[in-house]
């Protein structure tokens, strides 16, 4: 597996997102606690078809988090991708590894 350094951990605050341009692809990068945690989704809000996800809000729901998208509002599993409000729909989740402060994804 192919890791990509993007950033150091500071440039995401804590409770937020940003995205990145990884080999030609918007990931939304986000970071929801204090902690050295970070997850990696598709950018791209497949129900409204705009690259907004990384603005969207971080939540919780059962113990698990979610992004809430900005535009239709429809959460993604910041682990798997998967929609809440609709089953047949998910966006590709990457891996990321934190290695002296940087993250690095693999597409």
């Amino acid at each position: 597996m192919s890791f990509v350094s993007v950033c150091h951990i500071d440039k995401i605050f804590p409770g937020t997102g940003v995205c990145a341009l990884i080999k030609g692809k918007q990931v939304a990068l986000f970071r929801p606690s204090d902690n050295a945690e970070v997850f990696a989704l598709d950018n791209m809000d497949p129900f409204a078809k705009s690259n907004v996800l990384s603005r969207g809000l971080i939540c919780e729901h059962n113990k698990q988090l979610w992004i809430a998208s900005p535009l239709k509002k429809q959460r993604f599993n910041l682990e798997t991708g998967d929609c809440l409000e609709d089953q047949s729909v998910s966006i590709k989740s990457y891996p990321v590894k934190i290695t002296d402060g940087t993250v690095a994804v693999s597409l």
